[in-house]
């Protein structure tokens, strides 16, 4: 599973994870500083990402136009990259099984 993180999370954090989501990426990081929320799920869609965000958007994307691509909503307030780091990997196997097993569109994880 590779993961998408949005503008709102650092990019730093993706040499960290590309042990657990290999191929993972961030907005900034493909060029798409700004982008529209629409634009960035194209993205992740074309080309199999799992985007993960901070904000409901998305989420609510996913309602509205289904999968793929499936969405990873971090509730949590705003905290280091370390905390950030530290969730997504902590909870893998919860976020494989709702995503990969369930199918769902998204998951929630909260701090």
């Amino acid at each position: 599973m590779k993961l998408l993180l949005d503008e709102n999370l650092s990019r730093r954090l993706i040499p960290f994870l590309q042990h657990d989501y290999p191929d993972s990426s961030q907005v900034v990081l493909l060029g798409m500083e700004s982008a529209t929320d629409k634009t960035v799920w194209q993205r992740a869609k074309d080309d199999g990402y799992v985007i993960v965000t901070r904000d409901a958007d998305f989420q609510e994307l996913s309602l509205v136009w289904g999968q793929p691509p499936q969405v990873i909503r971090l509730k949590t307030p705003n905290q280091s990259r370390a905390a950030t780091l530290k969730l997504l990997l902590d909870n893998r196997d919860a976020i494989v099984d709702a995503l990969c097993v369930q199918h769902l569109a998204s998951v929630e994880i909260l701090s």
